[in-house]
């Protein structure tokens, strides 16, 4: 048992004994840094219970009734309806020892639960680009939390590989390509690809421009160009299982893949599975099939299908077009259905995607749970917002996207050309090589992303992210690049004296390791790595204020050389921990 734990039981005692309250919802919170204190019990709840003349007397009574019962407790103070508590140092150096060894303090007992995270998801008509990392980086970061909470996780992917886009990019190439390969022409794949997607749009506004002027309609001109056509029959060619088409498809998609693949590598992300659309929506038809005989959805007069969710505030929806074509919830219907088949005691599945598919979301969730799938209550969207750049907004038609190899490469180059201008870098003439300065700006670029709350918008500011004094990604490298120094430099064994007194900066840093499981539990309920981040920051913060303030190796005594030392020991145990479950490597130096 915890002390919280056992401050509950304490006070669930007091109440039912005193004053015939029974409960077990009491508030613990850690005190705030202004008030003397480690722990605060919230006493407003309980004074609804109470005569009116209990209720001045009430917090004293229960802090002397904790202090009287309870070894770890030394005193208390009353500040209006919270009553502070400060734990004695015998408890936290108790707790410090007994976690000295132990490389999983923080996480949890593997469970026999399956839990799939869905994350990065891309078309095969263009490459990775800002947006994609913020969700590769949240999937990637969720599951490794999953994983500390003891859950048994699939990593998979849905690759977008059939639609009018990719067609798209096809049909520029097999017009204006000439032939020409990623190979031929030196250029990544998904790049290569990309830039014929670019293409493809560039020519299609020129066309339409053209018919504007003829005096086409405005809403017309957009489906009448040529190249336009010519993609629409594409589409038709490959919904036909034409071998030319299909050739090309493959062709083109495997040059994206490579270039995919490369550019996980370089994040360092991976997947247990992926999935192809072009696969999954046949099930999802199957599945519609399945639906219109048990009632679920119906056929209008042009042959489509729908679901009404009138009842549920969210208006029909389409899932199959008047001429058999699906749509994008009929893969995913299909999709969802092959991924539990696919695993055992699956409790859990969550889609990492963009706020804007809010409502795709919370509208496949129902269509699977009148369906009659029971694990559908077990489905949840990880929905995060938008991230751009100082610069502007994105687009990828217009070729104004900033790809994700580009962006991490310039920010390699950023923080070799800033730490190389540092003055402690030319005095100790310390030479980096090049996998440090790509884990430092990895780790910038990770811990800038994953430390506000998913639902946020970001705007990405490379400058900032490798700052070394702020909430950066490179202050939490550093600190664990230091604390690794201090300790290769004492070879005895570590042990504390639980006799010891310990100052207000070590208690400070003892009392936030303290709260790791409690942290790693929370970052998995709301679903947000953000709360480890600056979990993660607090610590260092502190740490590095215990570091300046006092000595480690030559202080004042050999109880408190020990006691400090253990500090950082288990100080850097957390941080390489928490930088796990964000995806950050961490350098051997800085």
């Amino acid at each position: 048992m915890d002390i919280k734990s056992d401050i509950s039981k304490l006070v669930s005692v007091f109440l039912e004994k005193k004053f015939n309250i029974k409960t077990n919802e009491i508030e613990i919170q850690n005190t705030k840094k202004d008030f003397q204190g480690d722990l605060t019990i919230v006493l407003f709840p309980f004074y609804k219970e109470l005569k009116k003349d209990q209720i001045s007397s009430f917090g004293k009574n229960l802090g002397e009734s904790l202090v009287s019962n309870s070894e770890n407790i030394n005193s208390f103070n009353m500040v209006g309806g919270f009553l502070n508590l400060t734990i004695s140092d015998k408890y936290y150096l108790n707790f410090i020892e007994s976690i000295k060894d132990d490389v999983d303090f923080g996480k949890s007992k593997k469970q026999n639960e399956t839990f799939i995270v869905e994350f990065s998801s891309p078309n095969t008509n263009k490459p990775l680009h800002l947006g994609h990392i913020r969700n590769n980086l949240l999937g990637y970061s969720i599951s490794k939390i999953l994983e500390a909470n003891g859950k048994n996780v699939k990593k998979v992917q849905i690759i977008n590989d059939r639609g009018i886009h990719i067609c798209k990019s096809m049909i520029a190439w097999k017009k204006y390509g000439e032939g020409k390969t990623p190979k031929s022409e030196n250029i990544k794949g998904d790049k290569f690809v990309g830039d014929y997607y670019i293409l493809f749009d560039k020519i299609h506004n020129e066309q339409k421009n053209e018919l504007l002027k003829s005096g086409i309609e405005k809403d017309k001109a957009d489906d009448s160009t040529q190249i336009m056509q010519d993609a629409k029959n594409e589409l038709m060619n490959w919904e036909n299982n034409d071998e030319e088409t299909l050739k090309i498809w493959n062709m083109m998609n495997q040059w994206v893949y490579e270039g995919f693949e490369s550019t996980y590598k370089l994040l360092g992300v991976s997947f247990d599975k992926n999935y192809y659309e072009s696969q999954t929506y046949l099930l999802g038809k199957d599945i519609i099939k399945e639906g219109l005989k048990k009632n679920v959805f119906y056929t209008k007069e042009d042959s489509s299908i729908w679901i009404n969710l009138d009842d549920e505030g969210l208006d029909e929806k389409l899932l199959l077009r008047s001429d058999g074509t699906s749509v994008y919830m009929t893969q995913d219907l299909g999709t969802a259905v092959q991924r539990i088949s696919d695993n055992k005691n699956v409790k859990g599945m969550i889609y990492t995607v963009g706020n804007e598919q809010d409502y795709h979301f919370n509208v496949l969730f129902k269509i699977l749970k009148r369906l009659g799938y029971d694990w559908a209550s077990y489905l949840s969207h990880l929905s995060y917002g938008m991230v751009d750049l100082p610069s502007g907004k994105m687009k990828s038609r217009e070729g104004t996207v900033v790809d994700a190899d580009d962006l991490i490469f310039e920010l390699i180059d950023n923080v070799k050309e800033t730490t190389e201008n540092l003055d402690k870098f030319k005095s100790k003439n310390e030479a980096l090589d090049y996998d440090d300065y790509k884990s430092i700006a990895l780790g910038a670029l990770k811990y800038y992303i994953l430390k506000v709350d998913p639902k946020k918008n970001i705007l990405f500011n490379p400058e900032e992210s490798i700052d070394l004094n702020g909430n950066t990604g490179p202050f939490i490298q550093y600190a664990y690049v230091r604390i690794q120094s201090i300790i290769k430099k004492y070879n005895n064994e570590i042990s504390v004296d639980s006799g010891y007194s310990l100052n207000d900066k070590e208690k400070e840093v003892l009392k936030i390791i303290y709260d790791l499981p409690v942290v790693i539990k929370n970052s998995y309920k709301e679903l947000s790595p953000a709360l480890i981040a600056n979990y993660l920051y607090d610590l260092v913060k502190s740490y590095n204020s215990l570091y300046q303030n006092f000595n480690i190796l030559n202080s004042e005594s050999k109880e408190s050389t020990s006691v400090r030392l253990l500090i950082s020991l288990k100080t850097r145990d957390v941080i390489k921990l928490c930088s796990e479950l964000l995806g950050i490597d961490l350098p051997n130096k800085m």
